[in-house]
């Protein structure tokens, strides 16, 4: 188990960051930002360093949303921990790892290639229309 975490972060229109992935696992299908968790890193910290390092935006890390397991090949599978995240300031941009960033609509979400499960995680989170 690899601990990892995710951010999901709205817009005052209610629309959902996602980054393009740049590197595998996923590469070039459309995420939330994350990563993994450094060793003795909070999750806080991590989702706070991951979304900067990723889209150049500083964040106030809220509460826990959900949790995903991601098999990520051979006996190797992500603990993924996802948190709401509100913007405090920075200006969008991708880096890092993300080949792209950017704000997606609800009806817009399901033209792009996600990853895997994603759409169904958010709807059943409520973060997206069911």
């Amino acid at each position: 188990m690899i601990p990892c975490v995710g951010a999901v972060v709205t817009d005052c229109h209610g629309r959902l960051l996602l980054i393009r992935r740049g590197h595998a696992p996923g590469a070039g299908l459309w995420s939330l930002p994350g990563g993994r968790v450094e060793p003795g890193e909070s999750d806080a910290a991590a989702v706070a360093r991951e979304v900067r390092e990723e889209t150049g935006l500083d964040v106030t890390v809220g509460r826990l949303l959900g949790t995903v397991r991601l098999a990520a090949g051979r006996d190797v599978v992500f603990d993924v921990r996802d948190y709401l995240v509100s913007v405090a300031g920075g200006s969008l941009a991708a880096g890092d790892d993300a080949a792209e960033a950017r704000w997606v609509s609800a009806r817009d979400i399901e033209a792009l290639p996600l990853t895997a499960g994603l759409a169904e995680t958010l709807r059943g989170w409520g973060v997206l229309p069911g």
